[in-house]
């Protein structure tokens, strides 16, 4: 399996996402540019997390207008899976490859904690190793993390089985609707997540609750 991870000034958590992804394909992934026009052939495209361009205007504007962005959208279109991680998410949010917004949180205050989230959807490429329902713990570091949509919007992302994580056990971190924490595209291709799970698959972590997100990938 070939994966890619995509770089933008700012983001700082691809050191992270390049273990988790070598540790569950055996491969490291190819490191792409954000100025790169064109992304190596990869079954898996990542936007980590971060602070891209210091979060500027809005988290992940800047970054959804840079020129490896069409080349993303082109192979999201071609059916390429995609996995969005915090930054990731609120990039793949403003670059309209997901629908919402992602927020200030409610309390106007970074978070950075572990939070128990729940698997709403267990047919992504990221969760089929996991079974719907359960429960786990993961590491959330965000200030603009609550996530929120229109009526119409959220009633589709719920009436479609699209929210694929939700914060559980009241340990939503940031007011997001619906303990929302990461859902899935209508194409079922393009994930995207506020919580950090590449942060919790090894024993040195504490804890290896989200290493069968990773394992599931070659599978998938």
């Amino acid at each position: 399996m070939k994966t890619a991870i995509i770089l933008f000034p700012g983001i700082n958590r691809e050191r992270d996402m390049a273990m988790a992804l070598e540790a569950a394909t055996g491969k490291a992934p190819a490191v792409v540019w954000h100025t790169e026009t064109e992304i190596p052939a990869a079954d898996l495209i990542v936007v980590p997390g971060g602070f891209s361009y210091g979060d500027y205007l809005r988290s992940g504007a800047i970054a959804a207008r840079s020129p490896v962005m069409d080349a993303l959208r082109r192979r999201a279109a071609g059916g390429t899976n995609v996995l969005g991680v915090c930054n990731g998410f609120q990039i793949l949010v403003e670059a309209g490859l997901l629908p919402g917004a992602l927020m200030r949180n409610a309390g106007l205050k970074f978070v950075c904690k572990q939070v128990r989230l729940s698997v709403e959807n267990d047919s992504t490429f990221f969760t089929r190793q996991m079974p719907k329902g359960a429960v786990v713990t993961c590491p959330v570091a965000h200030h603009d993390g609550n996530y929120f949509a229109d009526a119409e919007t959220l009633a589709r992302l719920e009436d479609g089985g699209r929210v694929v994580f939700r914060y559980a056990e009241g340990t939503n971190p940031n007011g997001s609707l619906n303990d929302i924490a990461g859902i899935v595209n209508d194409a079922g291709n393009v994930v995207g997540m506020m919580p950090h799970p590449e942060n919790m698959i090894e024993a040195l972590h504490g804890r290896t609750d989200c290493k069968p997100l990773f394992d599931g990938l070659a599978a998938a």
